[in-house]
């Protein structure tokens, strides 16, 4: 697993981004933030090898990256959809890990998805399918190009992916030492928003925040960089 420091200093983010994540969009959790950014690129993403045979398992993600934390000494975390479940897999193994957290579009929690998001999923290898996920006005073509390239070097991972979840039991997150910020979106149905509501629930200084759109982090970036950086510097 291959990484990329942006700015220097103290705190040490570790940004993980989501499946299929362009590299554009794996910075976008980074921008703004305080100290050394450390945005990860995971296997079969970008210029980085295939995964090996067996690797998209949680338990194997969130291994890597907090290898990676580790090493950088990173104290806080941001995770988007795969992502935020490998951190939520680090925090329930590691509850004083992080000093603080940031959950975006938590995708699946302690059960699995249902039949019918698991097959919206394994759809969203072609654009038509991408392109509707997002709000009206912005089906924009070289985003949808470039994310639905990515993600056709992901089947295998979507596939064993689509029914798997990151921990067996939430009651082990109320432990966990660090404020949590949840990020939600309404209308997304691979990242519902009630998945976000429970995996708030669920920490045990867990904070929520919806926004009413199906792609925050396309139409409400400005907002969602500005609750990352009142959070980090609480």
């Amino acid at each position: 697993m291959n990484w990329q420091a942006y700015g220097s200093g103290d705190p040490v983010t570790i940004v993980v981004p989501g499946l299929g994540a362009t590299p554009g969009e794996a910075r976008i959790p980074a921008s703004g933030l305080p100290g050394a950014r450390v945005v990860l690129t995971l296997p079969s993403h970008g210029d980085e090898p295939d995964a090996p045979d067996g690797y998209w398992r949680y338990e194997t993600i969130a291994a890597d990256v907090l290898k990676v934390a580790d090493e950088v000494k990173a104290r806080k975390a941001i995770g988007v959809s795969l992502g935020a479940g490998a951190l939520t897999r680090i925090a329930a193994d590691h509850p004083d890990r992080f000093d603080r957290i940031a959950l975006l579009l938590p995708a699946v929690l302690d059960r699995p998805r249902s039949a019918e998001v698991q097959a919206v999923l394994r759809r969203q290898t072609s654009e038509d399918e991408i392109a509707k996920t997002l709000p009206t006005g912005y089906a924009l073509g070289d985003y949808v190009q470039a994310r639905a390239k990515a993600l056709r070097r992901l089947t295998t991972a979507i596939d064993q992916l689509s029914g798997a979840f990151p921990i067996a039991d939430r009651e082990v997150l109320r432990h966990v030492t660090a404020p949590t910020l949840v990020i939600g979106a309404v209308g997304d149905p691979l990242h519902p928003a009630g998945i976000a509501e429970q995996t708030a629930a669920a920490f045990g200084k867990g904070e929520l925040r919806l926004f009413d759109s199906p792609a925050p982090m396309i139409t409400h970036r400005a907002e969602l960089r500005g609750l990352l950086q009142v959070a980090w510097q609480a």
